[in-house]
């Protein structure tokens, strides 16, 4: 262990172990189906009736955000890069007090199933912002799947089978079950995703002799120097990065974001959801908390052998899985596991989307149309719109498949994106004088920035003086027949190739350099200044600020209260 070469693979253990994971996800679908069959509303379908409670909805938005790539890009962040991510633990409490206090209040007063129904700008810019969301939502799911393919890729299953299941797995209880029994089977998932993590842990301190060990190992290795306060904005990870830009970023994701949104709005009362997000707070701690030290642990073990530089894993992302193979193969059923956590993840997240993205569909695209549908009508169009989701999720993984690191690249593209949607939303919120031409003005100038220097980065990544990646080994490597050297210079902070500093523009080195956290502040300010500009040269748009059940004024309404 730890000293390189191959693992063992999957044993029949572990295959029932994953194929009970899989079945419980199903049954809990079905069950609910059976459960709810008397109402078939739409609003039941895609709200759970606005019936749920504090507790489940709290355990299932923390199990989103856990997804596949939260369990296996974390800990491999933590490997290369440090302790440094824990910091999100202060962003996720700043995101928890604004959204529960600022626009949980919001929606509840406006009583919408789609965050796209406020109607704060014209019927024009709402079904812009619809086919952003569809997009926002749709592009992410294929790195969750990537996540999926990079962690049974080292177990030795079938690829595209696992893939394949988890569509018809996530189709079979979204279409039968609605909200309700995506939320109940995200609170099965999550116990098995935590159960994961601690598997891990728990090995490896067996392994080290003791957690102090990893500690001290970690310590000597400097992945314990969390706390830079260095305010460079184009440094990958510092304390301001993480805590203003990732504060920001999670704002966008849980407060206008359809998946997040429809599970809070699902409880029925105000304090409920309230209560769900700060109850979030302490799942998001744990969890966070529990990947960096399973990422720390990881460290222990490879401290002297790197895996991926020794060529025993073809991607960092699947450092974690590799670590499963090789310290718990003589557990049978313990690596099944794992990969039922990270495929839960997989689950929980695929599976809250394509609700999300079928809500946002009949809400802003189907109900306008055709006015007249009953609610049996509506409820075939759910479960169908249900399979094709799922379906075009599949197909996304293939897209996927040609990305670098899984956990940057998923938070850069929901920066990228979410960005200048929130700017969007926090325009309307405070400004009345904002009108529709500012912004969507405002919202297209900001994608358009987010977009050129988020692309610029993938193509020219930031140089390892930015992203700051930490010392590896490969000296205790029992087979490095294919190296030269035995204690390498640090990763860069992707794993495609970066362009020698000749062929480098000048760009390179400062605007595509920015940190990736900061892309949806960056999107966020310049959508509202931009929106603010444009408004002032149009003029008011009066015809919105006259409604007073238009955003501005129940944002008034929140702030004073």
């Amino acid at each position: 262990m730890g000293t390189g070469g191959p693992v063992a693979s999957f044993s029949v253990w572990d295959y029932v172990v994953f194929v009970g994971t899989v079945l419980g996800a199903a049954g809990i679908g079905l069950f609910q189906a059976i459960r709810g069959r008397k109402n078939n509303s739409s609003g039941e379908f895609l709200l759970g009736g606005r019936q749920m409670t504090a507790v489940p909805v709290a355990m299932s938005l923390t199990a989103s955000f856990m997804s596949g790539i939260t369990v296996i890009g974390t800990p491999a962040e933590a490997y290369r890069f440090g302790a440094d991510y824990w910091i999100f633990a202060i962003s996720y409490a700043i995101m928890s007090i604004i959204t529960a206090e600022i626009f949980v209040p919001l929606f509840y007063r406006l009583g919408i199933t789609s965050t796209y129904e406020v109607r704060r700008y014209t019927r024009q810019c709402q079904t812009h912002l619809g086919q952003i969301h569809c997009t926002f939502v749709t592009i992410p799911l294929g790195l969750l799947y990537r996540a999926e393919l990079l962690c049974v890729s080292v177990t030795g299953m079938n690829l595209w089978g696992v893939l394949v299941a988890t569509g018809v797995v996530c189709i079979l209880y979204c279409t039968l079950g609605g909200l309700k029994a995506v939320i109940w089977t995200d609170v099965f998932q999550m116990v098995i995703m935590l159960a994961g993590f601690v598997a891990v842990i728990a090995r490896g301190a067996v392994i080290q002799g003791g957690l102090g060990k990893i500690w001290d190992d970690c310590y000597q290795g400097g992945r314990l120097s969390a706390f830079d306060f260095d305010p460079d904005p184009l440094k990958r990870h510092t304390f301001w990065t993480i805590v203003v830009g990732g504060s920001v970023m999670w704002v966008s994701i849980y407060s206008i974001n359809q998946s997040q949104v429809q599970r809070y709005i699902s409880c029925k009362t105000l304090t409920q959801a309230k209560l769900s997000l700060y109850g979030n707070i302490i799942g998001l701690w744990l969890t966070v908390s529990l990947a960096v030290f399973s990422g720390l642990t990881m460290y222990s073990i490879y401290k002297d052998c790197d895996p991926f530089t020794n060529g025993d894993v073809g991607a960092v992302d699947q450092l974690l899985p590799y670590l499963v193979m090789d310290i718990l193969a003589a557990y049978p059923g313990v690596p099944g596991l794992f990969v039922s956590a990270a495929y839960s993840g997989t689950l929980s997240t695929v599976s809250s989307s394509i609700n999300a993205l079928v809500a946002v569909t009949v809400e802003d695209f189907v109900r306008p149309v055709w006015k007249n549908l009953t609610e049996k009508q509506v409820s075939w169009i759910n479960m169908g719109l249900s399979i094709f989701f799922g379906f075009l999720c599949i197909g996304m993984a293939a897209i996927a498949s040609l990305m670098g690191s899984i956990l940057q690249a998923a938070l850069s593209i929901f920066g990228m994106i979410s960005g200048p949607l929130l700017g969007l939303y926090v325009l309307g919120m405070f400004w009345r004088t904002a009108n529709s031409t500012g912004g969507l003005t405002g919202l297209i100038v900001g994608l358009v920035i987010t977009l050129w220097v988020g692309i610029g980065a993938q193509i020219y990544p930031p140089l390892a003086d930015k992203t700051n990646p930490l010392p590896i080994s490969v000296a205790g490597c029992n087979r490095t027949q294919d190296l030269n050297y035995t204690t390498l210079a640090p990763w860069t902070g992707a794993v495609t190739l970066t362009p020698l500093p000749d062929d480098r523009p000048a760009l390179a080195d400062s605007w595509y350099s920015l940190s990736y956290l900061y892309f949806c502040l960056l999107g966020s300010l310049v959508t509202v200044i931009v929106g603010l500009v444009v408004s002032a040269i149009t003029g008011e748009d009066t015809s919105f600020s006259a409604n007073p059940n238009r955003i501005v004024h129940v944002m008034s309404y929140v702030l004073t209260s």
